[in-house]
């Protein structure tokens, strides 16, 4: 029998105390106990990237860290990016550019997007399909998904 850890957790700005499983995963904190079901669960291993997040500002696959290694973590999530209404300039370019069809891949690259442009706005076409290449896309081809990226870091807007 194990017993629940307390952690503190701050998710898209709003603070929470939880009692979780120490095998408990960030994921599934996130979407079973907070509700934060942009958090797309795939593989369990690491390996698709369909629920990268980001801790602390660093892009982390959220299967991969159990719940308990992110106390005291500030977490952003697909939800802090934008809303129906508002769209964020990454989400409006993945629209216009075409990048989503089944969307399941959609908030990880979306996440895994924002902290590579906030951590080099400058980075050149062939640092994008290296760092967007990390994730797994079945449908796209990743064209679309690479050319609304480079839209944003183009545009020079800032990233949320």
């Amino acid at each position: 029998m194990t017993d629940d850890h307390l952690i503190r957790l701050t998710v898209n700005g709003s603070e929470h105390v939880l009692a979780v499983e120490p095998r408990a995963s960030l994921a599934d904190v996130l979407r079973d106990d907070l509700g934060h079901t942009g958090t797309n669960v795939t593989c369990e291993q690491g390996i698709c990237g369909a629920c990268t997040v980001l801790v602390d500002g660093q892009a982390t696959r959220a299967c991969l860290v159990f719940a308990v290694q992110a106390d005291d973590s500030h977490v952003e999530t697909v939800e802090s990016l934008g809303t129906a209404d508002r769209l964020s300039a990454l989400q409006q370019a993945f629209r216009e550019e075409r990048a989503v069809q089944c969307g399941f891949c959609t908030p990880g690259f979306l996440m895994l997007a924002t902290w590579l442009l906030r951590e080099q706005p400058d980075v050149d076409d062939q640092g994008l399909r290296e760092v967007l290449g990390s994730n797994i896309c079945r449908c796209t081809g990743y064209r679309g998904i690479l050319r609304a990226v480079a839209r944003v870091r183009d545009s020079g807007e800032p990233v949320s």
